[in-house]
């Protein structure tokens, strides 16, 4: 098989062209549209995209666990269980114990984290969610099946499928961006 930095578009059919030109720039607005959204939760709110959008799912209704929580957000429990961690260090998150069952916590928004809601923008990722869940069963299930396909032909589809712009998920990598010489030299000098 060749090497997937092999392929050539000029081997390719002209309705096969049309449609990968379509689902790539369909992939990259929304990539932007989700890079923006994630900017502007931060510097409006000081919380990450990933951050509001768990405490936009917890204004909806408080979560009875972190599974809850995750299922509500389209993720790992792991995953979401970090971000939760740093909102309840920040106030912004309260854990709750069960009325009807003292050995269960749940989750619950507060004042604090009302407020940091209310300075967020809209949120892309909420925007994806409903705009997924509108599609029929069969579209949907459709584009499931094609991106299960194409994370495994990349050979990422072991990877953590962690929150979108979360910026501290442990395990994940932050990508800096390239230091000029001249902050290197300033540096080493």
């Amino acid at each position: 098989m060749a090497s997937p930095n092999a392929w050539r578009v000029s081997q390719m059919r002209p309705a096969t062209k049309r449609h990968l030109t379509i689902a790539i720039d369909a992939l990259r607005r929304i990539v932007r549209a989700l890079g923006a959204s994630a900017r502007a939760a931060v510097h409006a709110s000081g919380v990450t995209g990933a951050q509001a959008v768990v405490l936009a799912v917890l204004d909806q209704a408080p979560a009875p666990s972190v599974n809850d929580l995750a299922a509500r957000t389209f993720t790992h429990q792991s995953t979401v269980s970090g971000v939760v961690e740093r909102l309840v260090e920040r106030g912004f998150v309260a854990r709750v114990r069960s009325k009807t069952d003292a050995r269960r916590i749940g989750l619950a928004l507060t004042p604090s984290g009302r407020a940091v809601l209310r300075r967020t923008p809209r949120l892309a990722q909420t925007q994806l969610f409903y705009a997924l869940s509108t599609l029929p069963p069969a579209e949907l299930e459709a584009i499931a099946r094609g991106l299960g396909t194409t994370i495994r032909t990349m050979g990422i589809a072991t990877d953590p499928p962690v929150m979108f712009f979360d910026g501290g998920t442990p395990g994940t990598r932050s990508v800096q961006p390239p230091r000029s010489r001249l902050t290197r030299r300033k540096r080493s000098g």
